[in-house]
Parts: C-alpha cells; sequence; structure tokens
C-alpha cells in the first residue's frame, strides 16, 4: 500500500521505513578517545568530493560516544565484508568492546579493523550540526582497499550485493 506523508511528528517510523528502502553499505567508524579505542556501526556515510578527496558520516547527538567522536582529529572509515556481521552488531551496542577483535593501532592511535574490503584514514576537516546528527567531514589521507564483497542494510536486515540482475 502506498503511503503519502509529511514528515513529522507522528510519522518518525513511516519515515524511517521510507528511507530504510535505500540500500546502503555499513561501515564501522573507529577513533582514539581519552579512554581508548571507539568503535561506532554507520550506514550514514558517503563520497563527498574527489579532490580534495572528502567523505562525510553523521554521528546522532544524543549517542554517548558522539562527543569523541564529532571532536576525534583522526579517524578511520571501514567498509565492512559481508563475512564481518558481527563487527557491524558489535559496534552498535558497545563502542569500547574490542575483545575478540582483529585489529592494531595506526597512526594517531586510531583502531584499524583487519579484513575490510575498504579502509579510509581520515583527518577532520569539518563538522555541521545537522538536526539530531552532526555531519564530520573527513580528509582521506590514506585508503586500504582489498577486493571482496561488501555488507549491505536495507529495509532493516542485512544482505549482500548481487552482481547479476
Amino acid at each position: 500500500m502506498t503511503q503519502t506523508f509529511m514528515p513529522g511528528p507522528g510519522q518518525q517510523r513511516a519515515y524511517r521505513t521510507a528511507l530504510a528502502a535505500f540500500a546502503t553499505g555499513v561501515t564501522v567508524v573507529t577513533c582514539r578517545s581519552d579512554e581508548g579505542p571507539l568503535g561506532f556501526t554507520a550506514s550514514s556515510f558517503t563520497s563527498v568530493s574527489l579532490d580534495p578527496p572528502l567523505v562525510l558520516w553523521c554521528p546522532a547527538v544524543t549517542s554517548p560516544r558522539h562527543d569523541a567522536f564529532a571532536a576525534a582529529e583522526h579517524f578511520s572509515i571501514h567498509v565492512l565484508g559481508v563475512h564481518q556481521r558481527a563487527l557491524s552488531d558489535r559496534f552498535a551496542m558497545d563502542a569500547r568492546d574490542f575483545t575478540g577483535v582483529d585489529w592494531s593501532e595506526g597512526p594517531a592511535g586510531v583502531p584499524l579493523l583487519a579484513d575490510c574490503p575498504s579502509r579510509l584514514d581520515c583527518r577532520l576537516f569539518a563538522t555541521y550540526p545537522g538536526g539530531d546528527h552532526t555531519i564530520v567531514l573527513g580528509q582521506v589521507e590514506r585508503v586500504v582497499h582489498t577486493p571482496g564483497a561488501p555488507l549491505v542494510f536495507a529495509l532493516g536486515s542485512y544482505g549482500r550485493f548481487d552482481e547479476e540482475i
């Protein structure tokens, strides 16, 4: 059944459902905080510019991890592969639990997750208010890419990209 509505009070669920029709990759953003390594599962990620190389992601202002990520001078965005759903689930729930996660410390102390199809190591370029989120713009300083199938999220479920239509 087709719905037509104006986004606003009382329509948050319908609005989220409409947005969920847009399939997106799944990322985990990592940074170093005063309390140690942090991770944040984020689907709000996109490329912004090739010259300079800029990307953005958007943490929720209400997240207890928000302030550390919005202020991090360096962070890494890990594009997860189909085999990494557990990492997505883990960092959606607990930013500090790196127990059993294969990672190493990179430049500037940023945690680097192993075995991701792509990783973008970034320096903070700018932040902007974006309603109930903060738009974090990063300048990509280094890319690590290994061919592999990305983890995809749409309609409230995980999946994979199918090259054949």
